[in-house]
């Protein structure tokens, strides 16, 4: 699982390595802060789009920024370790901007993948892609699956049972 989680620049490497045997390298990107089924689909589908996975993770100080200063749940190290151990991922490197365009730039992945709740919509990550030649292709989300969501039940759970 450790072998999966790579710094930026062994990432670098290994997808040109990868590019160089003819592999099609996909990516994606997000916070993967409290794992569910969601996630995994999601995983799965966007390893379909080619041959090798690689997740751009954002980290802590990226999540806080996104999500606010309650979150992440779960640290990066920890995040990372998770995503590293599923079965669809192939690589993992944590990124601390706001969005994984920088990266995306500097890693330049054949595919990018974001949920089909973007398509239709100008993300920044398209342009990033689109300056060396790849594509962003979209994935369906699974309804009802967010760590947001799960975490506002565990709120609610734990205010109904204060409350007897």
């Amino acid at each position: 699982m450790k072998q999966k989680i790579l710094t930026e620049d062994e990432l670098k490497k290994t997808v040109n390595r990868l590019k160089a045997e003819g592999k099609k390298v996909v990516s994606t990107s997000g916070c993967f802060d409290i794992l569910h089924a969601g996630h995994v689909a999601y995983l799965e589908a966007a390893k379909e789009k080619g041959d090798v996975l690689v997740l751009f993770l954002n980290s802590d100080s990226s999540v806080r920024g996104l999500k606010g200063p309650t979150r992440p749940i779960v640290s990066e190290d920890d995040r990372a370790a998770v995503i590293a151990g599923l079965e669809a991922v192939d690589y993992v490197t944590i990124f601390s901007d706001a969005t994984p365009v920088r990266i995306i730039r500097h890693i330049q992945p054949d595919v990018f993948v974001k949920g089909g709740d973007y398509e239709g919509k100008h993300i920044p990550e398209m342009d990033a892609v689109a300056e060396y030649g790849g594509s962003v292709e979209y994935v369906l989300m699974v309804p009802g699956h967010s760590s947001t969501n799960i975490i506002e039940k565990i709120k609610n759970t734990l205010l109904e049972e204060k409350a007897k």
